[in-house]
């Protein structure tokens, strides 16, 4: 017997929670990728890495036949939701890697893991500790040292703070998303396949009223292919089922792992300078994240 696309050992708490760090491991090479795929813009990177997500996940689908494509047949509160969710976030996100420099924009996104952990507490009931406004703080300081490390000019670049607004809204966005997803834990994980073919449509609309097309290069192509694969594809539906049957508290906590690997993916391929302010920064955000799930809610 299955649920989910499943079977149901796999909605084992640990089991689903440990899926989720899969996806915490495809998102780390997110903003590298998004480096490699050169000047492309925004919503055409929106619409073209979406549709190789959606390419792929129907073609596994297709095996089934028919019947692989029940999984689509959802509430349209669920569709909107999802869409909602995976729009708003990657819109802002590939926006403020392209306004913002991209170690401190990447890492102001992902103040969304403590978020999680915050806003987790918050839909449980349980009591908002002094740990958690500990770790809020600590965040907080971290991404104020992750805006100053740039150099002199930065403050002053066009587009910067719009950049860094963006980066805000990634971290806000992602994490009230994952702690509502809940609200929708019968509908299967593959859903989310279909919904990265709305994404690819609706990006592919706002770039050709809003952009100039770029068309990719070889090499470009191959860093888009890899984002709709992995990041964009694999990642989604993994944390999709994580966050409806995992530990979300837990998953917040670990998904500071994927920060730190980002910004040591930038400095190896040669995207960002290495910087102590950076990596204190990094150090600064994952500690708050700790603190503030030291010892928080094991049950689901």
């Amino acid at each position: 017997m299955t649920t989910n696309n499943l079977p149901i050992k796999y909605h084992h708490p640990a089991r689903s929670t440990v899926i989720g760090f899969g996806a915490i491991g495809l998102w780390s090479a997110l903003a590298v990728l998004t480096k490699f795929s050169g000047e492309i813009p925004p919503f055409e990177l929106m619409a073209l890495s979406f549709s190789v997500a959606f390419v792929a996940s129907t073609a596994f689908l297709a095996r089934k036949g028919r019947a692989g494509f029940q999984s689509w047949k959802q509430p349209v509160s669920a569709w909107v939701y999802s869409f909602t969710g995976l729009f708003v976030y990657h819109a802002l996100y590939f926006f403020a890697l392209r306004k913002a420099p991209v170690a401190q924009a990447s890492l102001i996104a992902y103040l969304w893991p403590l978020l999680i952990v915050v806003f987790a507490a918050m839909a449980t009931r349980s009591e908002f500790k002094f740990q958690h406004l500990a770790g809020a703080i600590l965040g907080f300081f971290g991404a104020v040292l992750v805006v100053g490390s740039g150099n002199e000019n930065l403050a002053h670049a066009e587009g910067t703070v719009w950049g860094y607004a963006a980066a805000v809204g990634c971290a806000i966005t992602w994490s009230v998303y994952s702690v509502a997803n809940r609200r929708f834990q019968d509908v299967p994980s593959d859903f989310i396949g279909g919904v990265c073919g709305l994404v690819a449509v609706s990006g592919a609309c706002l770039h050709l009223l809003t952009e100039p097309t770029v068309w990719p290069a070889p090499h470009q192509w191959i860093a888009i292919v890899l984002l709709g694969i992995g990041p964009v594809g694999l990642a989604f539906m993994a944390w999709d089922h994580a966050t409806k049957h995992g530990h979300v508290s837990l998953l917040g906590a670990t998904s500071y792992a994927a920060p730190l690997l980002s910004t040591l993916l930038l400095i190896l391929f040669g995207f960002v300078p290495v910087r102590w302010s950076l990596v204190g920064a990094a150090a600064l955000i994952v500690a708050g994240s700790f603190i503030a799930s030291f010892r928080f809610d094991s049950n689901r």
